[in-house]
C-alpha cells in the first residue's frame, strides 16, 4: 500500500476531513439506525420479538469486545491499513444485512460489522488530530465529536424515513455510498503510520476482558425480556462478567505486559473522565431509548414524526460543538463541562413535567437544551481527561475511554426499560387502587363516561389506567437520569486544570 507523506495529509486536510467524518457518521449511525426497522425486520424474517432482538445484540457486543484491540491493531498493521480495512469490511458487511434472507444471516452479518466498526471512531480521532495543527485541535474534536454525537441522534429519524418509504433493507444499503467515498479518501489522502511489532500481545488479558465484557453485554440486552435473575441464563451471564472482571483486573496487576496498563488509573482526570463519559453515555443513549416509544405508544406519533420532532436534538449537539471548537482556547473546559451537565439536567426536569398531551414543541425545546448540554460536556471532557495522561498510554486510553461510553449506554438503556416496566406496573396497582364507583371524587371526574357494570366499560377504564402508569412511570425514569446528572456535578472539583499548553491544544493526548 502506497504511503502519502505527513505533509500531504496537511495540505489536503479538507479531503482527509470529508472521509473520516463519512466514516465516523456512517458507523455512529449504525447503532441506533437499525431499531426503528425491527419490527419490520421480524415480519420478514418471521422471528419473534426474543430473536429479532439478536440482530442488535449481536453487533453492540462484537463492537464491545473488539474496540479495545484498536490500539494493538494499530502497531502491527500500522493505522491507515486498518482503517481502511475496517471501512470496507464494515461497508460489505452492511450490504450482506441487507440482502440477508434469513434470521441466522443477518446476525452473523450484523456480528461482522461490529467487528469491523468497532475501530472506526477511535481510529478517526487519530487521522483528525495528525491532519490538523495543534492550535487547532480543539476545532478538530469538536468536528469529530459532531459524527459521534449527531449519528445516533439522527439514526431513528434516517432509519424511519427509510423504512416508511422505501424498504428496512435500505437501512443497511445506504452505507454503501458512505463506505465507497470514505475508503478511497483514505486510500488517497490519508498517510501511513510506522509499525511497532516489539510489543506483545497479551491474549490471556483480552480474553478475560472479551468474557467480562461479552457477559456483561449479553446480560444487559437479554435481562428485560428474560425477567432478569429469574432465568438461569442471565445469572450464568452475571457470574461469567464478574468473575471475567476479577481475573482481568488480577492479571493487569501481576503481568509484566497486560493488555491494559494500570498506570492509566493513576491519572486522576483520567480516571474521573471515564466515570463521567460513563454518565453522558447513560443520559444520550437513554433518552433516545425512551423517547420515540413514549411518543408512539402514548401520544400516538408515527414513526416518520417522532424522527423529525428528535432532529433538533441534533441540532443542538452540532451547535454546541462547533461553540466549543471555538472556546476551547479561552475558556476552561471545567466550566464548560459544568454548564453542560446544567443544561442537561434542566432539560431532564422539564422532561419529569411532560403528560400525555404534551405538545411537539416541548419535546423540541427540551430536546434542543439536551443537545446543548450534551455538546458543552462531551468536547470539554475528552480534553481534560486526557490533557494530562502520559504519551504512552494514549491508545489505551482511547480504546477504554470510548469503551466506557459504549458501557454506560447499554446499562443505561437496560436500567430505565427495567424501572420502566416496573413503574408501570406499581402505578397501575396504585392507581386501580382508587377506581370505585362509590368514591364522590371519582364519579365526579369520570361524570359517567366509564360505565364500570359493563366490560366495555371495564376494559376503557382499565386502558386509562395503563396510559397513566405508563406516562408516570416514563417521568419517573426521567426523573432517575435527572438525579444522576445531578450527582455527577460535584465530581468536577476532582479534576485538575490542564496545562495550559494542553488547553490549547484541546485534546492533543487522544490515540494517534
Amino acid at each position: 500500500m502506497t504511503a502519502v507523506a505527513p505533509g500531504m495529509e496537511h495540505q489536503h486536510r479538507g479531503f482527509v476531513t470529508l472521509s473520516v467524518m463519512l466514516a465516523t457518521i456512517m458507523q455512529a449511525l449504525d447503532t441506533t439506525i437499525a431499531n426503528v426497522a425491527l419490527p419490520h425486520m421480524q415480519g420478514t424474517m418471521g422471528a419473534t420479538q426474543d430473536q429479532i432482538a439478536w440482530v442488535l445484540t449481536s453487533y453492540i457486543v462484537a463492537a464491545a469486545i473488539v474496540m479495545p484491540l484498536t490500539g494493538i491493531l494499530v502497531a502491527r498493521l500500522g493505522r491507515k491499513r486498518l482503517f481502511m480495512w475496517s471501512v470496507a469490511g464494515f461497508t460489505v458487511a452492511s450490504m450482506l444485512c441487507g440482502a440477508a434472507q434469513n434470521l441466522p444471516e443477518i446476525v452473523m452479518f450484523r456480528l461482522l460489522q461490529g467487528v469491523f466498526g468497532a475501530s472506526l471512531v477511535p481510529l478517526s480521532q487519530s487521522v483528525l488530530l495528525d491532519a490538523y495543527p495543534r492550535e487547532q485541535h480543539g476545532s478538530a474534536m469538536a468536528l469529530w465529536g459532531v459524527g459521534v454525537m449527531v449519528g445516533p441522534i439522527l439514526g431513528p429519524s434516517l432509519g424511519g424515513w427509510l423504512t416508511e418509504y422505501y424498504n428496512w433493507r435500505w437501512v443497511f444499503y445506504i452505507n454503501l455510498p458512505f463506505g465507497l467515498l470514505a475508503w478511497f479518501g483514505l486510500a488517497a489522502f490519508v498517510h501511513e503510520t510506522p509499525l511497532d511489532r516489539s510489543r506483545r500481545f497479551d491474549l490471556l488479558g483480552f480474553a478475560f476482558l472479551s468474557v467480562a465484557i461479552g457477559a456483561l453485554q449479553m446480560m444487559l440486552d437479554r435481562g428485560e425480556s428474560l425477567n432478569w435473575f429469574a432465568s438461569r441464563e442471565i445469572a450464568v451471564e452475571a457470574m461469567l462478567a464478574g468473575l471475567g472482571l476479577y481475573l482481568f483486573v488480577a492479571h493487569i496487576f501481576t503481568h509484566d505486559q497486560p493488555f491494559i496498563e494500570p498506570g492509566l488509573f493513576r491519572d486522576r482526570n483520567f480516571s474521573v473522565g471515564l466515570v463521567f463519559i460513563f454518565n453522558v453515555g447513560v443520559v444520550l443513549f437513554a433518552t433516545m431509548a425512551l423517547l420515540p416509544p413514549f411518543m408512539q405508544n402514548l401520544m400516538g406519533y408515527p414513526v416518520i414524526d417522532i424522527g423529525f420532532l428528535l432532529v433538533p436534538r441534533g441540532i443542538g449537539t452540532l451547535i454546541a460543538m462547533i461553540t466549543v471548537g471555538r472556546l476551547s482556547r479561552r475558556v476552561d473546559a471545567r466550566h464548560m463541562i459544568f454548564v453542560g451537565f446544567v443544561l442537561t439536567t434542566l432539560s431532564l426536569w422539564e422532561m419529569t413535567h411532560f403528560t400525555a398531551d404534551v405538545g411537539g414543541w416541548d419535546i423540541v425545546r427540551t430536546g434542543i437544551t439536551q443537545g446543548l448540554g450534551i455538546g458543552l460536556t462531551y468536547v470539554p471532557l475528552t480534553t481534560i481527561s486526557f490533557s494530562t495522561l502520559a504519551t504512552h498510554f494514549r491508545n489505551e486510553g482511547t480504546a477504554l475511554f470510548n469503551l466506557m461510553r459504549n458501557i454506560g449506554s447499554s446499562i443505561g438503556i437496560s436500567v430505565v426499560m427495567t424501572y420502566l416496566a416496573q413503574r408501570t406496573q406499581a402505578n397501575h396497582a396504585a392507581f386501580a387502587g382508587y377506581i370505585n364507583p362509590f368514591r364522590p371524587a371519582f364519579a365526579t371526574a369520570t361524570a359517567g363516561a366509564y360505565h364500570l357494570a359493563s366490560p366495555q366499560g371495564l376494559a376503557a377504564i382499565n386502558a386509562e389506567v395503563t396510559r397513566q402508569a405508563a406516562t408516570l412511570a416514563y417521568l419517573q425514569d426521567f426523573r432517575l437520569m435527572m438525579f444522576l446528572t445531578l450527582a455527577a456535578i460535584p465530581m468536577i472539583v476532582l479534576l485538575r486544570a490542564p496545562p495550559q499548553r494542553a488547553q490549547q491544544d484541546a485534546a492533543p493526548a487522544l490515540m494517534e
